[in-house]
């Protein structure tokens, strides 16, 4: 406890850190209350509440502003949707490639072109927001409609670009990624009232079975946590260089590759085609019997079926997203380039051979990891906790969480660290860092 508040205190003792956490902080409020605030026109007691499919899935990203009709209803999912098009763009399409290529003003080109796609996508997703999520009846009935959805259509866009500015702010003037803090703070703002509300159906007779689901959860955190900074260090020499009296190089370093090298991802595309079989079969539901069994066994997601179908197309996914997003004979050329090698491998065609290997074998238990935490939920469902409260036995939410926090701590520690202070943790530094590192 001693070290804990000398830690909290050696924070607060710097002053660029001491600003950085303080306008976090007034962002993020900031965000909340805008949350909160609903569209002109709408009366908040007649609108239903979205609590599961992809509706519930993104009203827990939006921190329930998606259910409330909030000018932030959208808040910055078109952005994130813009920004997983130009990646894949990015792959896939040559001029992007080289776009990518040009350095920081490719870069600035790129963060352009996603804010304008983002402005459409907002608008296409505002009509159809207001269309499917808002009622009739919860619209006031001496308007017109199509003012009130072009007017409520333009406000969501501005809500959005609003969120996403925040989110560039915070990750410019702040601390941690500012769009990640954002989908975080959305998803930990149902933890309190999930937790209460957990502990009240309970009651004195469950006190027991609830302090077990608590450790339960402590249990999973920890090997999502473990997940997330799970490495694979691939060793990399670099060739002695003389340049007058100086010798440069010859330093044995690391490149860094991690278990779970796709995040979120494909446990965010599962969950968009999840829906699929449900949606399909319910075309037919009234003429076939099988086909209302296949919508009703893929409409509850504790089903194994549901699983099964789930954790399949988690590990595809997770292959794939990592497939495009890691390019092995990128980083044998880069590494070629540079005059780096690793050891007993011959650079070139034979380098991206062994981390294209290296990648598929930490690739695999990975995936197995990623759809095992994906289903948690599921199975804590079945065991007796509270559909809110399961949520966060796993699944996007449990590894958002972990990840955000882990990164904001990383960059908290670096500055202690460069004030020459003790890090955040004991050794001085968070596991999964090295002085020794080879970005690529």
């Amino acid at each position: 406890m001693k070290k804990f508040i000398s830690t909290v205190s050696n924070i607060f003792a710097i002053e660029e850190l001491r600003s950085r956490l303080v306008t976090t902080l007034i962002l993020l409020v900031i965000f909340r209350l805008g949350s909160f605030v609903v569209l002109p026109g709408v009366d908040p007691n007649q609108l239903t509440h979205a609590d599961s499919g992809i509706l519930g899935l993104l009203n827990t990203f939006l921190g329930g502003s998606f259910s409330r009709a909030s000018i932030f209803g959208l808040g910055i999912m078109p952005y994130i949707s813009a920004s997983i098009v130009l990646q894949l763009l990015t792959v896939a399409v040559p001029y992007f490639q080289k776009m990518q290529k040009e350095g920081e003003s490719g870069r600035n080109k790129i963060t352009q072109i996603t804010r304008v796609l983002t402005i459409a996508i907002t608008l296409v997703q505002g009509v159809s927001y207001i269309a499917t999520t808002i009622p009739s009846e919860a619209i006031m009935p001496e308007l017109n409609k199509t003012l009130f959805t072009a007017t409520s259509v333009i406000i969501l866009t501005a809500g959005t670009m609003f969120c996403m500015w925040i989110g560039e702010k915070i990750t410019d003037k702040g601390i941690g990624n500012g769009i990640s803090l954002l989908i975080m703070i959305g998803i930990i703002s149902r933890l309190p009232g999930a937790l209460i509300g957990e502990a009240a159906t309970k009651g004195m007779p469950g006190a027991l079975f609830f302090v077990l689901e608590l450790v339960a959860l402590f249990i999973v955190v920890m090997g999502v946590v473990m997940l997330t900074q799970a490495t694979r260090r691939i060793p990399v020499q670099y060739a002695k260089q003389i340049a007058g009296s100086k010798v440069y190089g010859g330093q044995r370093q690391y490149i860094p590759m991690k278990v779970n090298a796709a995040g979120v991802m494909p446990i965010i595309f599962a969950q968009s085609l999840m829906f699929l079989p449900a949606l399909l079969a319910g075309y037919w539901a009234e003429e076939s019997d099988v086909a209302a069994s296949i919508g009703a066994t893929f409409s509850d997601f504790t089903t194994w079926q549901y699983n099964l179908l789930f954790a399949f197309l988690i590990i595809v996914f997770t292959f794939f997203y990592t497939a495009i997003t890691i390019n092995p004979n990128q980083i044998a050329d880069d590494l070629k380039r540079n005059g780096g090698f690793v050891p007993g491998i011959k650079p070139g065609a034979q380098t991206a051979e062994f981390i294209d290997n290296v990648l598929t074998r930490i690739t695999l238990p990975g995936s197995f990891f990623l759809a095992v935490v994906a289903i948690l939920p599921a199975f804590a469902s079945l065991a007796g906790v509270g559909r809110e409260f399961s949520a966060f036995f796993g699944g996007t939410s449990l590894l958002i969480m972990v990840g955000v926090v882990l990164d904001t701590l990383q960059q908290v520690e670096s500055y202690l660290l460069m004030r020459h202070y003790e890090g955040m943790m004991k050794s001085g530094k968070l596991k999964g860092r090295s002085e020794n590192v080879v970005l690529s």
